[in-house]
């Protein structure tokens, strides 16, 4: 086992908080700092007053948003509260201890919000198909419930600039909809604001930052243990571009901000029979 790996009794790995940060990991800790703030610049992410509920998984993506959340929160010229908050699925080995004492040991307030989730898609799905739908959907859902108890105003989720183009590919090659996440979301009922405050920052950047910061991650024995997602084929795709040829991915990224309707076929977004934008 790698000297940096503790196994845990209930069998999960845990990363146990290192010495701090080096200093080959400063310059990305650096533009994650300013992607972010970027991010939340352009998409209004952000106000006065604002309490934002930080979702808490224990894997890097969110341990890296609560990071830069509350380096945020020292330096922006706006005042705003967060809170962290986890919820506990109940899967078979999680354990409970890792997050509170992480978070007792930074000073920010949180709440564990324990529902059995596991054992509703456990036993939904059929063995062998994907659990990540169920999974998601049954989350969402306490996940908004919780904000509205807490009077969160927004509700920051740890994706990132990768995940947004992998949903892309996802809903291309198999959506049929020119579709990805959004940065910034009306909840349907109007009661939440959902932020993506990664929203330019690329993966490999913050599996650095994680690797250097030692955050305490926590691995998903459920969506996350499964092979031959299509997710997982569409990273792989992405990588491999990035590969070929390092502008490609930065282009597709430029590209989800500069669409042209009139170059696409969706009559709810251009008229063609006047040639005039709608809405």
């Amino acid at each position: 086992m790698n000297a940096n790996l503790l196994q845990h009794s209930t069998g999960v790995v845990v990363v146990p908080p290192p010495a701090p940060r080096r200093r080959d990991s400063s310059a990305v800790l650096k533009r994650l700092r300013r992607d972010i703030g970027r991010a939340v610049v352009d998409f209004n992410m952000i106000e006065e007053g604002d309490l934002i509920m930080v979702c808490l998984s224990g894997g890097k993506d969110s341990y890296t948003l609560l990071d830069l959340l509350l380096h945020l929160q020292r330096v922006a010229p706006i005042s705003f509260e967060l809170i962290a908050v986890n919820l506990d699925q109940k899967q078979p080995g999680f354990p409970e201890h890792v997050l509170p004492e992480y978070l007792e040991g930074l000073g920010v307030n949180y709440r564990v919000v324990e529902e059995d989730t596991y054992s509703v898609v456990t036993e939904k799905v059929p063995e062998g198909r994907t659990t990540c739908g169920l999974c998601s959907r049954l989350r969402r859902g306490i996940l908004y419930r919780t904000a509205r108890e807490l009077g969160a105003s927004k509700i920051a989720l740890g994706h990132h600039a990768d995940d947004m183009l992998e949903t892309l590919l996802l809903n291309l090659f198999h959506g049929g909809q020119l579709k990805s996440m959004p940065p910034k979301l009306t909840s349907d009922d109007g009661d939440n604001i959902v932020i993506r405050p990664l929203a330019y920052c690329r993966e490999h950047e913050i599996e650095t930052h994680a690797a250097a910061a030692g955050y305490p991650i926590i691995p998903c024995n459920l969506c996350g243990s499964q092979p031959n997602l299509q997710r997982q084929n569409m990273k792989a795709m992405i990588s491999e571009w990035e590969r070929e040829d390092p502008s490609r991915i930065a282009s597709m990224l430029t590209a989800l901000g500069q669409v042209v309707p009139s170059h696409l076929l969706d009559r709810s977004l251009y008229d063609f029979d006047s040639n005039a934008r709608r809405g």
